[in-house]
């Protein structure tokens, strides 16, 4: 019930932001606060009142034990009245043996002096007043039980299943229910998914037996040897297939070809024969019985054929049917006079077929599903480190927490009065997410517990947060503040672009002991840092500017080791080579440059994009309306190997392969599924299947999984 009335709870502030009625919901979040119900939580019940007893609040006890009395206990039938007067006298009990055993006399007898009158009516209470005077109550054996461990830990035990047991009995409101209705779909949809999964691999089990038998069916010993076949075998053979001429069935590969391309038999003379042959004393065979032997052959040569299919490409495949389907008669005629020469050059062309699979695509795009929970444009969407989960924000400064597998759901709504501008998953422990917003404060918040931990003030002078990037190898994050400056989220076509780099700030600060511990020095001035990434191990971090300068620190150190101007205007987004020698960078400019971190400034290969790739993203509205916005998310990101790209685009994400400079980039898939301008991706490959995630400004995500193909 009390998961049911908390996510109930969420709907409904949700629902009272969609209809904007604030002063509804300020109300509502004062009263959650002041719930005495707690939720109907039995743990915050419990913990409630052991923390009136531990700070000696027996007015505050009595009137929550009242307040239970009246909410709960009053609608119960007379039968558990009895119960409910026991879990009362013990848990009076308890409050005094906690402050005998805190050795608080005062307490003790205050307790007893404002109880007199309630208890000493009560047969059970009438050797207890003697208490405060036993100079060892603990050891007498009238009240020794109740000073154990046991007796307290039954007591708590008892009264937690007691009101459980209310909580489940008790009757409910029907929009309570509808958890039940959700977890119940949920249920059906995992089983369904379940059996899909089954469904697929027995379909692939299928298709490998009969690929098994397909590829290991024995031929005849005369196909299997047709190759070294002289002219004595192929004559006997022929001789003894010649007995039975009668026209084979239609099979799989004569269905496909017209019954125009098969040799008829008809009669042709015969080239002489020579001086070999006539010594044995055979004759040469006309090309109507050697048509006609062909013929009767073509069930085996169906078999050769589709064993080798199964080798080469489908291209290679459909090439060869058209060199089949094009020999007429005079052709077969040709070749039966040059059998050599036919193998050498059909082995020739199978070698070229085969070496045209290089080019094929690297990835094949299993299945693409939609998360269309959000409402306006996206800035951020990230993967957690283990690829369980994913993180959106949109401008409004909603956070979806989601899961994707086996079925897609939403984790957690997370809903902030002040705007959100960035989000990073914690490294250590990946169930942490870090927030940014701009009024200068980056909250911590639990994804399991969905609570939030901490609030950190960061700079009120710079209070724009712009990007939050955690280290790898402890519990620190890197966290860049702006100074503020004219609207970069979703603005006008017309408004215009501040020229000057905005002044900002870059701290580290530590997460156990929410504490900055340092600020990092920008060289040659303070300037806006709009994105941020570690190497794997946490010992760089690379950052991209306002200023078109990059700038990469050691994390060892806490100092620039390098810093270049990279673009004109400002970085947009930077991330570390797989081999992480090189440097990754989008700019203002429209170009995707790779640079060299051993040699400072050094270009090693530089791209072109499109506007679509790069930004500003323009969506386009009602009566020439159009929203324009800044890019803030990641605008690229690697696979697992580091030789593919996925970048933004006007209709979805573009996966490219990165070849050399001259070579360029080269488009591999378009993941598509998009009606609006992608604004921001990101590739996770922790699981066995690589996810592409491809976020546009209509609110829609994509997610496109994706097979890669082993050369």
């Amino acid at each position: 019930m009390a998961s049911a009335v908390e996510r109930t709870d969420d709907l409904v502030r949700e629902y009272l932001i969609y209809r904007g009625f604030t002063s509804t919901l300020k109300h509502l979040d004062s009263e959650i606060k002041s719930d005495k119900d707690k939720g109907f939580r039995v743990d915050k019940i419990i913990d409630q009142l052991q923390q009136l007893i531990q700070s000696y609040d027996l007015a505050g006890l009595k009137e929550y034990w009242a307040y239970l009395d009246r909410r709960l206990f009053s609608r119960l039938e007379d039968v558990y009245r009895p119960t409910v007067n026991k879990l009362r006298t013990s848990l009076y009990r308890f409050y005094v043996i906690h402050t005998v055993q805190m050795k608080n006399s005062e307490k003790t007898q205050e307790f007893f002096q404002k109880q007199a009158l309630e208890l000493q009516t009560q047969p059970e209470w009438r050797d207890w007043f003697a208490l405060p005077f036993i100079p060892a109550p603990e050891q007498n054996p009238s009240f020794s039980p109740y000073f154990s461990r046991q007796w307290a830990d039954t007591f708590l035990v008892s009264l937690h299943n007691f009101l459980s047991v209310l909580f489940q009995s008790s009757p409910q409101p029907v929009l309570l229910s509808f958890d039940n209705e959700v977890q119940r779909i949920k249920t059906v949809q995992e089983e369904n998914e379940e059996l899909r999964q089954l469904l697929f691999a027995l379909q692939v089990e299928w298709r490998q037996k009969k690929d098994e038998e397909m590829v290991h069916h024995k031929l005849p010993p005369y196909v299997q040897h047709m190759d070294r076949l002289g002219d004595t075998e192929l004559d006997l053979v022929f001789s003894q297939r010649n007995v039975n001429m009668t026209t084979p069935s239609r099979n799989f590969f004569s269905t496909f070809l017209p019954q125009t391309r098969r040799a008829p038999g008809k009669t042709a003379p015969g080239p002489q024969s020579s001086p070999t042959q006539a010594s044995l004393g055979r004759k040469d065979p006309t090309a109507a019985q050697v048509h006609q032997y062909l013929a009767s052959w073509e069930w085996e040569v169906t078999t050769v054929i589709s064993v080798w299919i199964l080798n080469v490409p489908k291209s290679s495949c459909q090439v060869c049917l058209e060199r089949f389907c094009k020999k007429t008669d005079s052709d077969l005629d040709a070749q039966t006079e040059a059998l050599p020469d036919q193998t050498d050059s059909t082995n020739q062309m199978r070698v070229c077929e085969v070496g045209g699979a290089a080019v094929e695509q690297p990835f094949i795009k299993l299945s693409q599903e939609e998360y269309g929970e959000h409402h306006s444009s996206i800035m951020h969407c990230r993967v957690d480190c283990s690829g369980r989960r994913v993180a959106s924000l949109d401008v409004d400064g909603v956070v979806k927490v989601w899961a994707f597998n086996p079925i897609m759901q939403t984790k957690a709504t997370i809903m902030s009065k002040s705007p959100l501008l960035s989000l990073e998953w914690a490294a250590k422990p990946d169930r942490l997410l870090l927030l940014g917003s701009g009024v200068g404060t980056v909250k911590l918040y639990d994804t399991d517990a969905k609570k939030n931990l901490y609030e950190m003030t960061i700079d009120d002078v710079h209070p724009r947060i712009l990007s939050l990037a955690c280290s790898p190898s402890g519990t620190s994050f890197v966290c860049s503040a702006a100074a503020q400056a004219a609207p970069s989220g979703v603005v006008t076509e017309g408004d215009a672009r501040v020229s000057a780099p905005v002044s900002g700030q870059l701290l580290l600060w530590d997460t156990k002991t929410v504490k900055q511990q340092l600020q990092f020095a920008l060289e040659p001035g303070p300037v806006a840092i709009n994105c941020t990434a570690f190497n794997h191990n946490g010992n760089l971090l690379v950052t991209g500017a306002a200023d078109g300068m990059i700038r990469l620190f050691d994390m060892q150190r806490y100092e620039s080791a390098l810093s270049w101007k990279a673009h004109d205007g400002e970085v947009y987004s930077v991330e570390f080579s797989y081999d992480e020698n090189t440097v990754f960078s989008i700019g203002e400019d429209g170009k995707f440059v790779q640079w060299n971190i051993h040699r400072c400034g050094v270009k090693q290969s530089e791209y072109s994009l499109s506007q679509d790739a790069v930004g500003p993203f323009v969506l386009s509205g009602y009566s020439g309306y159009k929203q324009v916005q800044v890019p803030r998310g990641r605008l690229f990101a690697f696979d697992s190997e580091g030789q593919h790209v996925l970048t933004c685009s006007s209709s979805g994400g573009v996966i490219y392969r990165l070849n050399k400079a001259d070579a360029g980039l080269e488009s591999v898939l378009s993941l598509g599924g998009h009606k609006a301008p992608v604004v921001t991706v990101d590739w996770c490959s922790a699981m066995d299947c690589g996810t592409c995630l491809t976020a546009s400004m209509d609110g829609k995500i994509k997610l496109s999984t994706l097979l890669a193909q082993k050369p």
